[in-house]
């Protein structure tokens, strides 16, 4: 152990936000190196990653819905897990080597952000991809600890932090006090469940089918939660389902609030429960120091607002809630020697 952090001295030591959206990376002491879509383009039956093992991140995303026959493009995370296993591990090398570039000789220490309700088989299945990948010691973190941290909650003092989590594939919702998870919910609904939402609305309503991109794109220019105090529209494109010919429309931001009533919802009773399972104390001190709203799902406008009408609770929006487990886990790199013993490593048996 002792050896290891000698070695720690002259690592590139990196913390691994590995999400079923985007993968960002932080290098201790340089902060976010890399935020790129965790996408793969491999031949099709195969688990060859094109362009001699480049074809990953954004230059896989541009080829998400729009590859020939030969080739398939990836996401190896789903709900916040890994999906595909041997491709996870090259992407995941992918990433290693455009941050690393050999600059030393001593393989990186690293830590990785899990979803707080995967199992042991999963968290395994992390641990062996980002060792094979090359990485020199793994550990693992819950995501909703590094959010709060990234977020800058007082977490390791004796008062209540919430974080609410909302990623692309799942939503974390945690209590945390003196440094550890007191109350904590995980459910596989988050941003990939409201893109399938906008999908399925404009294939219901409009009888017009459209990818997952432009899915996201619709979430990010007039979704919301909440009533906008200006509604706005925007042009959509996509291939008629009857006709199969392609085909443009208008929607309005109103009905896509409307269809994205049932994601939000799931995400508005994971945070409730989790608050029914507060210890009266804990509960007591939420009242001044209310909640905190992270990852890519706090961007949707009026999230802080129906959260904070279904909690009674002030709700902030996180500082750049994107980065915050990114961030998060910066802040364990820069202090691996005393948290140790609050992670899971290849070490520890499962």
């Amino acid at each position: 152990m002792i050896f290891d952090s000698i070695l720690g001295l002259f690592s590139m030591d990196m913390g691994i936000d590995l999400g079923t959206c985007n993968t960002l990376v932080c290098v201790r002491g340089q902060g976010i190196v890399l935020n790129e879509p965790s996408v793969v383009a491999v031949k099709r039956g195969t688990n060859r990653v094109l362009k001699n093992g480049n074809a990953v991140g954004l230059v896989a995303k541009e080829m998400l819905g729009k590859t020939p026959g030969s080739i398939t493009a990836i996401r190896p995370m789903k709900d916040g897990v890994i999906a595909d296993f041997d491709i996870t591990e090259a992407m995941l090398s992918y990433f290693i080597r455009k941050v690393h570039r050999r600059r030393t000789l001593i393989k990186p220490r690293v830590v990785v952000s899990v979803p707080s309700g995967i199992t042991a088989v999963e968290k395994r299945a992390v641990l062996n991809s980002a060792e094979r990948a090359g990485a020199r010691r793994v550990y693992l973190v819950e995501e909703p600890m590094a959010a709060a941290i990234g977020a800058g909650l007082p977490v390791t003092e004796p008062t209540a932090s919430m974080i609410v989590d909302i990623g692309g594939g799942t939503t974390e919702v945690a209590i945390l006090s003196l440094a550890d998870i007191a109350v904590c919910e995980s459910i596989r609904v988050a941003g990939d469940d409201m893109d399938e939402a906008i999908v399925q609305h404009m294939k219901r309503t409009y009888n017009l089918m459209i990818g997952e991109q432009t899915a996201e794109k619709i979430k990010i220019e007039i979704g919301s939660a909440s009533p906008l105090e200006q509604e706005m529209t925007v042009e959509v494109r996509g291939r008629d389902l009857i006709s199969g010919l392609p085909r443009k429309t208008t929607i309005t931001s109103e009905e896509i609030r409307e269809a994205l009533k049932e994601p939000i919802g799931s995400i508005i009773d994971c945070v409730t429960k989790t608050l029914e399972k507060t210890e009266p104390e804990l509960a007591a001190d939420l009242v001044d120091n209310g909640i905190a709203l992270a990852g890519g799902g706090a961007l949707l406008r009026g999230m802080d607002t129906v959260l904070s009408n279904a909690t009674g609770l002030n709700v902030r929006i996180a500082d750049d809630p994107l980065t915050c487990v990114a961030r998060g886990t910066a802040v364990y790199l820069e202090n691996l020697e005393d948290w140790k013993d609050t992670l899971e490593s290849d070490e520890d048996e499962f």
